[in-house]
């Protein structure tokens, strides 16, 4: 090995990338994650993507330290890389454990997830899709988790994190993954206001549909029939109707009374659709309003119109 290579390695530079900063976890963070097989991995895995992780599952070992290259030299989204490791991964390598000082020794930080549970809980859970463990061979489900418990006792050694699933759920588990990755911005509801015109259809994504059509319609009024409920003079005229405010007023309400629970279920995008005739006019109008309302209640909301200019 040649001299240079060596002072490279000694500070920490990733092979390849000579000349470069070395790695830290300002720029480049990644996550390990493993643990017993029905532990919770892919539960874990989705979470991280949820909060902008890019995951790479499955991964083999022997290839880890040069995906975390791969994500140094990329930039942008993959540096916030996971790799999830499970026994199909070590038909490649045991040496999991050796794996992660390797990236360690080359500069990066991995935070390293190990998701665990009790035997008998790993049993149901197996038992309960009817698969075997991939390591049980013609043995039992027990045996295989013994097995692979073995091939990870020094990884579970090195976790950064380690998370008895044995008595959570998917979303808690989830939840759990978002406090500890994500930060508050990646875990809030985001809520899309919709406008849209009955006669073209519902939207098919709408988690709740509000219908504008009991209001006035500026069409047959001349001077506003070429207008959109985004110029002031069609919103003024709709959201000074009676009915109207209260009708805005009350589906604000409605909203920030579910986030909440929705954002406690896992969900992180809201659709509110609005509907009038045509969705030039009332819709729009009613869905910038609200919209508006729903941001100075906190919330991350914006409008967007889906039937405007159809006409």
């Amino acid at each position: 090995m040649s001299e240079a290579r060596t002072a490279e390695e000694r500070d920490g530079i990733p092979a390849g990338i000579a000349g470069q900063p070395a790695p830290a976890e300002s720029d480049t963070t990644l996550v390990v994650v493993t643990g017993l097989s029905g532990g919770g991995r892919s539960t874990v895995a989705r979470a991280l993507e949820n909060v902008g992780y890019y995951v790479v599952d499955n991964l083999p070992q022997a290839l880890m330290l040069d995906m975390a290259e791969l994500a140094f030299k990329a930039g942008g989204a993959a540096r916030r890389t996971a790799m999830v490791l499970d026994v199909r991964s070590r038909a490649f390598s045991t040496d999991l454990a050796g794996a992660i000082r390797e990236l360690k020794e080359r500069g990066f930080s991995p935070r390293v997830v190990f998701v665990d549970a009790d035997d008998e809980v790993l049993i149901r859970r197996f038992e309960s899709v009817r698969r075997s463990h991939p390591l049980q061979g013609d043995g039992r489900l027990a045996d295989g988790i013994a097995v692979e418990r073995g091939l990870l006792e020094e990884a579970r050694d090195q976790a950064d994190v380690i998370i008895d699933t044995s008595h959570l759920n998917v979303n808690q588990l989830r939840r759990r993954i978002e406090e500890l990755f994500g930060g508050e911005d990646a875990r809030r509801l985001r809520v899309t206001v919709l406008s849209f015109g009955f006669k073209y259809g519902l939207p098919p994504d709408a988690d709740f549909v509000l219908d504008a059509r009991f209001l006035p319609n500026p069409y047959w009024v001349p001077e506003l029939r070429e207008h959109t409920g985004r110029e002031e003079a069609v919103s003024s005229y709709v959201l000074g109707q009676e009915g109207a405010d209260a009708f805005v007023a009350s589906y604000a309400d409605l909203v920030n009374a579910t986030t909440t629970g929705f954002e406690r279920e896992g969900k992180r995008y809201l659709t509110v659709a609005v509907g009038c005739t045509g969705g030039k006019h009332r819709s729009v109008a009613i869905a910038e309003e609200l919209a508006a309302r729903l941001r100075q209640s906190g919330l991350a909301a914006n409008a967007q119109h889906r039937d405007l200019g159809r006409e």
